[in-house]
Parts: C-alpha cells; structure tokens; sequence
C-alpha cells in the first residue's frame, strides 16, 4: 500500500465489497458519515443504500460501541485494523481506543477439508504422510488463521496452524477499499485530518502483510527461544520447519491453564502471584535487556503451565527497541517515579526537533500530570495509564516518539492489567524501577563509557584518516565548475519592498519629466487642432503631467502607496 497510491479503477474492480461495507455502515448508524464523504458520486447504487433503515435498538448502543460492532461484522481485515489501531492512543479517542480493546478475534471456522487443501499443496504431500493423527476439527479460530491438533510421526504433539483462504486476496482488496475510505473522509471532513488516518493505514498494512507471512512468525519465535534459553520460568513452543511455510506454521502443542483464569490456576495448584511476578519479570527482560519484545500480550496469549511456568503463544506480532531508546525510555520512567517532570521534558527534547518556546508549556504539562500522582505511593501509581496519557501530550505538542513506542505502551498496559487481575496488590512499578535503574547504572559504567571512548577513538581516527582526501574531492569538485552554492535569503522581504517603491517612483518621475518635455515640443510646434491658439494635445499632456505629479507628491509625502 505505502507508495503505491490508490487507483480509481480499483473502487468499481471491488463494487460487490463496497456494497458489503456501506450496508455494515448504514446498519449500525453511519450513514450520515458516508453522505458527508460523498461516496455516491462514485457508486451508482449509492443512493439505494443510503435509505436502508435502522434499527432503533442501534442509537441505543454508543457510537464507540457502534464502530466495534461494525468492524467485528466487516471481516478478518477490519478486525486486524481495528486491532492495531487500538494500539494508537495518541491519535484515537480514549473511549474509541478502549471499546477496539475489547474486539473479538474470533470468526466462524472454515472447513478441515480446506485446511488439509492448503496443507498438502504448501508441501506437495498427502496430509497422511506428513501427520500420524490430523485432526479436522480445529482447536481455535482467528481472522488470520485457525489452529488444528496433529501429531507427528514420532508421536510427538503438535499444533498446526494454518492460513484461512484466500485470506491474502481478502485482505488486499480491503486494504485498497480502507486506504481509499481514508482519503475521503480526510478529504470531507477536515477536523479528521488531525488523525492522519491514512498513515494509519499504510502502517497497518506493513504490519498485517508480516503477520500474513508465518516464516517470519518462525524467525520470531527462534529468537525468544534464543534469548530465554537459560531461564527455566519460561516456555516458548518450538517450531518445526520441516512442517512449517509460508500459510502454515506447526509447533508444539502446549497443554496449559489461560492466565486469566485465576480461579482454574487456583484448583490447578498454582500461586497466581507468583505468576503475575514473574511475568512482569519476563516482558521487562524483553525489554530492557534484549530490546525484542511480545507487542501482543494479551491473555490469549499466554497460558500458564505446571511448575508456575509460563508460556507464550501467538509470537507473529513484535516490537523493536533500539540501545538508545531503551536508555531514554529508562530515563523517562525514572523521571516518573521521581516525579521530576523537568527529567522527562529533557529527555524528550533530544527525542524531537520542537521549538524551544513550546518547552514551558510541555514542562507545565508534564508537571501536572505528576502532580495528580504525587501523592500516591508507587504501588498504586498505574504505569500504563501514565504512559498513556503521557503519549496523548506527546500527540498534543507534535513530538517524534522513538520507534515502536506505541506498541510498547500497549505491551506495558496489557501485562499490568493481568498482574491486577491475578494480584489485587500487584506492584508493577516495584518490578519496572529496578530494570530502569540498571539500564542506566549499566551506561554509566566504567566498562561501558569505556566502550563509549574506544568508538569515539576509532570514529576520529577514520575522520582524520579520511578528511584530507575528501577535502581534496571537494576542492576538485570547486575547480572543475561542478560544485554549487545555493543562498536562500530570509528576513529581506522589507528591505525588498521599499526598494520596489523606491524603483517605482524613478520611473514614475521618468515618465512625468518625458510627458512635460513632449507636451512642451508640442505647444511650441503650433500643431493644430487648437484651442484658445494652443495645440490641444499639448493642453491634455500638461493637465496629465499636472495630475501625475499631483500623485506622485502625495504618495512621497505619505510613503504608502509607491
């Protein structure tokens, strides 16, 4: 999509969607919008749509509520979007945000036989010499895909998921569609142009073509085995590639208790603290230690086996956070459990390029903002909800936030939520300080601002290696007529415009001086016709002079008008 553009064609290539996605509209209250955006002028059946009538249960039903509801109704597509966009505080409505938080991702199942279809053509084999048991019937059922229990021949147990139909085909059309609803609404109706929706939806559509790809799920779940290999209060499911492409990923099948369910974990033996600690404990290590984390880490998500032992499922969707972002994202939650608002305006000054009047105003915010917290102790200060709204004032003042931000704060938000869930006294700051505070102890270390200076050392070695040839090129460049100075002036607009008016009136004395000159030639010639024995067109030429310098002495005397 990001690139690409939209091409008109397009809208009347998918006109039986179209008609799908108007009439989910119209049925839960939209209707108005669509009119706003003047989709009838490219739909011929427009009109026809617009008089289906609603139910009067649906104004009962939030506008918020509504948009869920629609989304859930419209396909695998909207519900990803819906999704993903959930994780955008920063442009979205906090009650919008709040009800695509609770959208279900759960469609109706398509047919075992197609499963197998998809299986045995991704692999050129039968299902039956791939798999000693396969069974039909799926475990789970998702928009993307759906989930199927088999066993290999060796006997061990697996879980075979596997991309729905057509799905790829589904979502491009859509993505096209949305993309194309995005520029009208942005196009009609100006106060949603501050959500830039279609930048949303360019971003999405990175996003769901990597979920689209399982190979890149494999890769993902490779590198958390990778980095959690030593720690033995986690489980990631292995990956077996040799049953594994692009539409269909198998990996071992997890027997486990859904975190959630703290009543089942209670008969099963389990201590819902401890779990709730650890947890924390192990998306903070994603974070802070291996910049590679779990942007989706919903109770669905995430089971429970025996031993407190926790496991992850669902590993297609990740975030990045670089070194240096998880220094500043350290440096920001510090300066939030010292409520020391002038620490976070600094750090986010050298994320952004903001003017520097604006910085009071930021402070200011910022300093309100802990206030409402400062009297609370750090047990019940709700991290999630202070990055959240921080991430408002972000939006607010325009700042540029380090990459994956957003999904990191839905991560944050979303692990605290679970530990609340399964310890009413959970303390999530008392886990997240002590990995903030050693990531910065760990910049400040001798050993580190020692590897700091060797890489300054080595990048002035290369520059003074380097600088005398590529002055010499620069020298070369200026010699040979091929290097260019470009001026760009700024502030000589004034100085411009009285230069104008002074030009103005030179010329204008000019032409006086020429016309009195001429009109006095003429006089003195006698040419006829006259009038009281003088040329009339000498006559008109004094009276113009005459009234040009009229003007011309009031224009000097007021400088205004030359």
């Amino acid at each position: 999509m990001k690139g690409t553009g939209y091409k008109k064609k397009s809208y009347y290539r998918h006109i039986s969607r179209y008609g799908e996605i108007i009439s989910v509209l119209v049925k839960y209250g939209f209707g108005d919008l669509l009119s706003r955006i003047n989709l009838e002028k490219y739909l011929s059946f427009g009109n026809k749509v617009f008089k289906i009538r609603r139910k009067k249960k649906i104004e009962e039903i939030s506008r918020w509520d509504r948009i869920r509801f629609a989304i859930e109704e419209l396909g695998p597509a909207f519900i990803k979007l819906g999704q993903f966009a959930s994780n955008r505080p920063d442009i979205l409505p906090a009650g919008l945000i709040e009800s695509l938080e609770r959208l279900q991702d759960s469609v109706v199942p398509f047919s075992g036989d197609e499963a197998v279809g998809i299986i045995e053509k991704e692999f050129g084999l039968p299902v039956e010499k791939m798999f000693h048991r396969f069974c039909k019937e799926p475990f789970a059922s998702a928009s993307i895909a759906q989930v199927h229990r088999a066993e290999l021949m060796n006997g061990k147990e697996v879980a075979v998921k596997v991309q729905r139909p057509r799905i790829e085909s589904i979502i491009a059309i859509d993505l096209e569609i949305m993309y194309h609803l995005a520029s009208l609404i942005e196009k009609h109706i100006h106060a949603a142009e501050i959500y830039n929706l279609t930048q949303l939806v360019e971003e999405f559509a990175g996003a769901v073509q990597k979920e689209l790809d399982f190979t890149i799920e494999a890769l993902h779940i490779e590198h958390f085995i990778n980095n959690f290999s030593d720690d033995k209060t986690v489980f990631i499911p292995e990956v077996y590639h040799n049953y594994s492409s692009r539409k269909v990923i198998t990996t071992d099948f997890v027997i486990g208790i859904k975190v959630s369910n703290v009543k089942g974990l209670l008969e099963a033996g389990l201590n819902p603290k401890l779990v709730a600690s650890r947890g924390a404990d192990i998306i903070l290590k994603q974070i802070f230690f291996f910049g590679f984390f779990h942007a989706d880490p919903h109770p669905g998500n995430i089971l429970v086996k025996e031993d407190n032992i926790i496991c992850f499922l669902d590993l297609g969707m990740t975030g990045i956070i670089t070194p240096t972002s998880r220094e500043k994202l350290s440096l920001i939650i510090l300066g939030i459990v010292e409520k020391n608002p002038r620490k976070i305006v600094k750090v986010l000054y050298t994320m952004s390029d903001i003017q520097k009047e604006n910085r009071e105003d930021l402070e200011y915010e910022i300093a309100e903002l802990i206030q409402e917290y400062s009297s609370r102790s750090l047990r019940n200060i709700n991290i999630g909800d202070v990055l959240h709204r921080l991430s408002r004032i972000l939006s607010v003042h325009q700042l540029r936030v380090i990459p994956g931000f957003y999904l990191l704060v839905k991560a944050l938000v979303t692990i605290e939520g679970i530990g609340y869930r399964l310890d009413p006294q959970f303390d999530f700051m008392a886990h997240l300080k002590p990995f903030a505070s050693r990531l910065i102890r760990e910049q400040l270390s001798p050993i580190h601002l020692a590897d700091l200076g060797y890489g300054s050392l080595i990048d002035l070695f290369y520059f003074a290696r380097d600088f005398p040839s590529e002055a010499m090129d620069v020298f070369q460049l200026a010699k040979s007529g091929k290097m260019k100075f470009v001026f760009e002036h700024q502030g000589l607009e004034p100085v411009m415009r009285r230069f104008d008016k002074f030009v103005n009136r030179i010329v204008f004395g000019l032409v006086l001086a020429s016309l009195i000159i001429g009109s006095s030639i003429v006089v003195l010639s006698d040419m006829p016709p006259r009038l009281y024995g003088l040329p009339v067109i000498g006559i008109a030429g004094f009276i113009a002079a005459a009234i040009m310098g009229f003007w011309l002495l009031i224009s000097i005397l007021h400088h205004e008008k030359m």
